[in-house]
Formats: structure tokens, C-alpha cells, sequence
């Protein structure tokens, strides 16, 4: 049984089971499994245990089939075409009026604040050539191209498609994403993205935070012009940074403090504080700005800037062992100033340090004819060039980035908005990254086993369903755990303590909850035996809004057919 009742708990307080029997395609004369029982089973096992398609049926024949909807002997349907097949269905699907009634429903029953929303994107690294997803049709629906772009999973030699996941600022539950062609730039997503989550709110003016990417021109001045709020970062190439560093210089800033926390990394460490500045110019576009500096930034950058100088001076020194060597290839100044930048390049320091190649000329005088030296020997001069590598680092910019740490721009449209509270609504971002963080690594998004595109837009789908249903878990958990007044819960072994419990961890913990069945071979009778519930199970099901003797209620009565 494992977590699969929790599992089925959340589905149905989404509406996610009865909205894949309303909107995924209803089976045809061939279709011996149901679609969207075929989906429920995909969905049930990427929260549970990622397996590929091929080794479903195994799985299903491990886990009670009543808990997955499967009728009767349904273990002996799965097999990875007939659900590829569901995943065809799916595709086929409205899955954005899917998404909606799950999110409307999930923002009902868990009363979700959809006041602020988060936005950024990743990539899904594919491994394979895809030769033909260049964003033909389907059934009359566009897939996406895979193709290459900037990939953000550090492999641009292999081919992606772009995810986009909108959260809300509490708990980063995720209330909307999207599927993009793989070699999509981030800027171009802002304005349908925001068109969309404005149709789900139902209003425009709720505050829209997203990364450097949504700081155009066109992208601000449309959600300004429809009535948004929007939040976003400066990029350092703008001219605005270089303004500021000149304004700092020549008037100096009076920074005000809007923000005080015990230091997240070190017990007995300093504060981590942050300052805020109110901009007296207006960016460009003509939108309010707000500079943060925060301690923690500061030390961090620093720190960054010591070691990529230090690691560029040793690389540096090496290389000039290696021009003066005997034997040495380096044979011109061309050749050792490319050398040389690529060193800068590789640890980012082109901008803190120069680098120049000194050619002196060296004679050397060698015989004329061969032969033995002797009185009437004659010698010839024969000059030779000698490299000698110099490097220094640059004092201003090295003033400018170290006056410049732990700084960073926020540009908004909100001039209502108070200091602190602008720095709090950026800061929920990187929970949005997380969320990111466990699609990969708790789910496993990747390796994807699939290479029909629209079944991989259909797979991406129901990861989507797979992070709202892990987020709910975490904020109902942790909500509880806030009224309660408990810091923590005894969750890993030995009932060490968790202080944030995370839904992996919630579902780990009922892994080995099972029922027994034992047959009567006389007279085909069954006895169902059901395992204990340990207290701490018992009491984690309570704060998930479950009653602890409801657990079993869905086994299926009788033997088990398989």
C-alpha cells in the first residue's frame, strides 16, 4: 500500500481523478484500459517510485490495484504501448482546462493566496538526435520543438525542451506551467504567461515576481498598461548599475535597514541583515527602483572575487613557466595572449585583470659551416624571441565591484509598496527554484524514456500534477505543524527530528505500510490483514487531514486478482 492513500487523499481533494474521467478522451473500441485510468496509474507512480513505462506492471503487481483504480485482473493490461497509448490520450486532451479546474479546485480546498505569484523556467534535457520533433501536428494539435538552446542543466550538446511553473509565494504551490520549444528565450514567455495567470486569478492587479529575463520593455510596459503589479531584477548589463556605482561614489547612499535574521548558516555567526535604498531616478522605462544590499550577498561575492583572483594569478604563473621553458611551444605573442585569455575567461576575471606578452629579442650566436671549432671558425649572429608573461589586476574595477557587493537592483510598478515588503516578495523566488530542484532530483524528470514528442509534453503534464500534489502535502503539513506550535516532527530514523518536512520524506515514512491476504484453497474464502499504524504514522495522517482507521478503506475486498 506504501503512501498510496495519501497519495489518493490529495487527488481527490484537487479534483484531479474526476477532472482526467471528464477531459482525457474516453476509450475506443480497442482501448481494453481506460485512459484516464492508464494516466492515474502514470501519475500514482512518478509521485511514488519513478519507473519507466516497461516496468509498470511489475510495480502494479507490488502495490494493492484497488488503490489504483485498476478493475479486477487490470494488472495483466499494463504494458508500455497501451500506456503510451493514454499518454496519446492525454495529449489529445484539453489539459490547460484540466490544469485549471485542479488548480480552482486545490485553491478552494487549501484556501491558497493567489495575491502573489512566481515565475521562472528550466530546461528538460533530452538524450537523443529527435530528428523529426521539429513542431509537427498531431491529431491537429502543434507539439514543440526539441532542439537546442540555453541549456540550463549545463548540456548544450544535448537537445531540451523549455518548462515554465508559476507558484504562489506561500508554500511555491504550483498553480500553473506551460511546455515552450527548446530553443525559446525566457523574455518571450513573460506577456502569454502573465495573460494566462490573469484569466485564473480572475484580476490583473496581482503582483507578478520573475527573474532578470522579464525586465524589457515590452514585457513591463504590457502588464503595467493591463492594470499588473509586477517585481523583477535589474540585469548588471543595464546602464542604470553604472549610474548608480557614479551616484554612490560622488553622494553616497543612506542605506535604511528593512530586514534582521539569525544567520541560516553559521549558529553563533553575525546577522544576516538587509538594507534598502529608495532609487531617486527611475529606470529607463520610467519604473520605480529599489536597491537591496544584503550581509550574506556581500560575503559571499567577496569571498567568490578572492578565489577567481587567486585561481587566475596560480593558472597565470604556470603559463609563464611554460613560455620560458627550453622547450616551451609556445612559440609567438599571439599564441601566448590567447592562452593567457582563455585563463581570464575560464575564471572570470577579464574584467579584474590584464594580461600582456613582453617580446625581448635574445641573440645567440651558432658556426657558420659545421664542423669543429677552431681559430678560423666563424660565428653568426641568429636573434631569437623571448615571451615573458606580465599580469596585474585592474584597481578600479576591483573598487567597483567591491563597492557594488552585495547589491542588487529590483524594478517594480508599484509605488505603494513598502521597502520590506518588496525585498519579502523577491525573496519567496527561490522556493519557485526548488521546486525546480525536486523535479529533477526527488522525481526524476530526467532521463526522459520517451521519444514521441507529444507523448513527452503529456509525461511533462502530469509532472506538473505530481509537483502541486507534493507541494500540498508540504504546505498542509507544515501549516499544522505552525497552529500546533511544533518545530518539528520525528520523521527520519531513530525519531531524529525534522524541522521542515518535505512530501518525499511524508511518503518514505508510510513506505511500508501493507495489507495481507490469506486465501483458503478449500472453500476460496479471504481474511485481509491489515498492518498497525505506528502513533507518529498515525498523527502525521491527522495533520494531513486524514483519520488514521479511513487508511484501508480503499482495499478491495476478497482474494486479489492479478
Amino acid at each position: 500500500m506504501g503512501a498510496l492513500p495519501i497519495i489518493n487523499h490529495f487527488l481527490e481533494l484537487t479534483g484531479v481523478n474526476a477532472a482526467l474521467q471528464r477531459f482525457v478522451p474516453q476509450p475506443g473500441s480497442r482501448d481494453r484500459l481506460p485512459p484516464a485510468v492508464g494516466v492515474g496509474i502514470l501519475l500514482r507512480n512518478i509521485l511514488v517510485s519513478r519507473e519507466p513505462l516497461y516496468s509498470l506492471r511489475d510495480w502494479c503487481r507490488r502495490v494493492e490495484g484497488s488503490l489504483l483504480g485498476l478493475p479486477g485482473s487490470g494488472v495483466e493490461l499494463l504494458n508500455d504501448d497501451r500506456l503510451g497509448r493514454c499518454l496519446d490520450k492525454l495529449f489529445e486532451a484539453d489539459r490547460a482546462a484540466l490544469m485549471t479546474e485542479a488548480v480552482v479546485q486545490a485553491a478552494r480546498s487549501f484556501e491558497l493566496n493567489l495575491e502573489e505569484l512566481h515565475n521562472d523556467s528550466t530546461t528538460v534535457t533530452l538524450s537523443g538526435e529527435y530528428v523529426d520533433a521539429k513542431g509537427q501536428r498531431r491529431n491537429g494539435k502543434p507539439t514543440h520543438r526539441i532542439a537546442h538552446g540555453y541549456n540550463k542543466d549545463h548540456r548544450p550538446d544535448l537537445k531540451q525542451l523549455l518548462y515554465l511553473l508559476t507558484t504562489t509565494a506561500e508554500g511555491a504551490v504550483p498553480i500553473w506551467c506551460s511546455v515552450e520549444h527548446g530553443n525559446t528565450t525566457d523574455d518571450k514567455t513573460h506577456i502569454g504567461t502573465w495573460s494566462v495567470l490573469r484569466e485564473l486569478v480572475g484580476r490583473p492587479d496581482f503582483l507578478y515576481v520573475a527573474d532578470s529575463k522579464l525586465c524589457t520593455r515590452e514585457n513591463m510596459d504590457h502588464i503595467a498598461r493591463h492594470g499588473g503589479r509586477f517585481i523583477t531584477v535589474l540585469p548588471r548589463t543595464r546602464g542604470e548599475i553604472q549610474s548608480f556605482r557614479s551616484w554612490q561614489k560622488k553622494f553616497g547612499v543612506e542605506w535604511i535597514e528593512v530586514l534582521r535574521r539569525p544567520n541560516s548558516r553559521l549558529k553563533d555567526g553575525p546577522d544576516d541583515v538587509f538594507k534598502a535604498y529608495e532609487s531617486q531616478f527611475p529606470s529607463d522605462e520610467g519604473y520605480r527602483i529599489v536597491w537591496i544590499w544584503s550581509s550574506q550577498k556581500a560575503e559571499c561575492e567577496g569571498l567568490s572575487r578572492r578565489r577567481r583572483v587567486a585561481r587566475a594569478t596560480e593558472e597565470l604563473q604556470n603559463l609563464a613557466e611554460r613560455i620560458q621553458a627550453p622547450r616551451s611551444r609556445v612559440k609567438d605573442a599571439v599564441h601566448a595572449q590567447e592562452l593567457a585569455k582563455a585563463i581570464l575567461a575560464r575564471t572570470r576575471t577579464e574584467e579584474l585583470m590584464t594580461v600582456a606578452v613582453e617580446v625581448q629579442e635574445e641573440e645567440r650566436f651558432k658556426q657558420a659551416t659545421p664542423g669543429r671549432p677552431g681559430k678560423q671558425t666563424v660565428y653568426v649572429r641568429v636573434p631569437r624571441e623571448k615571451l615573458q608573461l606580465h599580469w596585474s589586476t585592474q584597481a578600479e574595477a576591483l573598487e567597483f565591484e567591491q563597492a557594488m557587493d552585495g547589491i542588487f537592483p529590483l524594478v517594480l510598478n508599484d509605488r505603494q509598496m513598502s521597502l520590506k515588503d518588496v525585498l519579502l516578495a523577491y525573496k519567496h523566488q527561490p522556493r519557485l527554484e526548488r521546486r525546480f530542484e525536486q523535479l529533477k532530483s526527488v522525481l526524476e524528470v530526467m532521463p526522459v524514456f520517451l521519444k514521441s514528442p507529444s507523448r513527452i509534453e503529456a509525461l511533462l503534464f502530469l509532472y506538473f500534477l505530481a509537483l502541486l500534489i507534493h507541494s500540498l502535502i508540504e504546505l498542509q503539513l507544515r501549516r499544522q505543524m505552525a497552529s500546533e506550535g511544533r518545530a518539528d516532527l520525528p520523521l527520519y530514523p531513530e525519531e531524529r527530528a525534522c524541522d521542515r518536512p518535505t512530501a518525499d520524506r511524508v511518503l518514505h515514512f508510510f513506505g511500508d505500510v501493507r495489507c495481507h491476504r490469506l486465501l483458503n484453497p478449500s472453500d476460496g474464502s479471504c481474511r485481509i490483514f491489515k498492518d498497525k499504524l505506528t502513533q507518529r504514522q498515525a498523527a502525521i495522517l491527522q495533520m494531513l487531514g486524514m483519520s488514521p482507521s479511513h487508511y484501508f478503506t480503499g482495499i478491495q475486498e476478497g482474494p486479489r486478482k492479478s
